[in-house]
């Protein structure tokens, strides 16, 4: 874990950001917390600072749908850690949405959060790593992002929209030495699965974030959390158009 000097993980306030944050300094990395909720990254970080040693966690409060914040704040989160060496997306949110509710209000902040707010904040650390010709960076997607489920249009959407804007930035960057990695879990005990009840082949944010560091630290291209999910997606766009659109999933 020691390999990332200066890590920033947008989206670090609780679940597998929050698992992410703790891995990497406690395995010696400084680490920039940035999210919405000042409250919860102030108790992280005062949390791994106790743990590992005081300045190890900077806190950054910030809302990824105000993404003309970015470009000054990306700057002053790289000054801060006194370097950058990998930038993690892990920001995500899905809405309750009934079946045949077509909400556009709820589409656009889902979009705002998952897809745009990544684009926003990837975008600089791609320059940078661009230049510099090192770096790594990774997004947390989703297997919800492999089919188009009628249960969660924006969501959907939103993930596989992500998974292709990654690939578009690897094969930017790739060609320098940076590596881009995007990582796909399946279901994870996170605030997005609270209140869903039991659900299949279910892990700890913890035992995501140990896979994820794992994934991210050898640079593979794309990684499903756990692995026996890239089955499971397999299994899911094999089924026929014709058989998958009249499953309420």
């Amino acid at each position: 874990m020691g390999r990332f000097q200066h890590v920033l993980i947008v989206g670090a306030s609780s679940g597998m950001g929050a698992a992410l944050a703790r891995r990497y300094a406690a395995g010696g990395s400084r680490v920039a917390l940035v999210a919405r909720r000042r409250d919860l990254l102030e108790e992280l970080a005062a949390s791994i600072d106790a743990e590992n040693g005081e300045g190890r966690a900077l806190v950054f409060p910030h809302d990824v749908r105000n993404r003309g914040e970015v470009p000054e704040l990306f700057q002053e989160i790289a000054r801060a850690l006194g370097g950058l060496d990998l930038v993690v997306y892990a920001a995500g949110i899905g809405l309750k949405v009934a079946f045949d509710e077509f909400d556009t209000a709820k589409d656009e902040r889902i979009i705002e959060v998952n897809l745009l707010g990544a684009m926003a904040w990837l975008n600089p650390a791609a320059e940078r790593f661009g230049r510099l010709k090192r770096g790594t960076i990774a997004g947390i997607g989703s297997i919800a992002g492999d089919r188009g489920r009628s249960g969660a249009p924006a969501y959907n959407t939103s993930k596989a929209a992500l998974h292709t804007y990654l690939e578009a930035l690897r094969n930017r960057v790739g060609r320098y030495g940076v590596k881009v990695v995007t990582l796909k879990p399946g279901f994870v005990a996170t605030e997005l699965t609270a209140g869903m009840g039991k659900l299949p082949m279910m892990v700890s944010a913890e035992r995501a974030a140990e896979i994820m560091e794992r994934k991210i630290r050898r640079g593979v291209v794309t990684a499903y959390i756990p692995a026996r999910w890239r089955v499971v997606s397999w299994i899911i766009r094999s089924i026929p158009s014709v058989v998958f659109r009249h499953l309420r999933v």
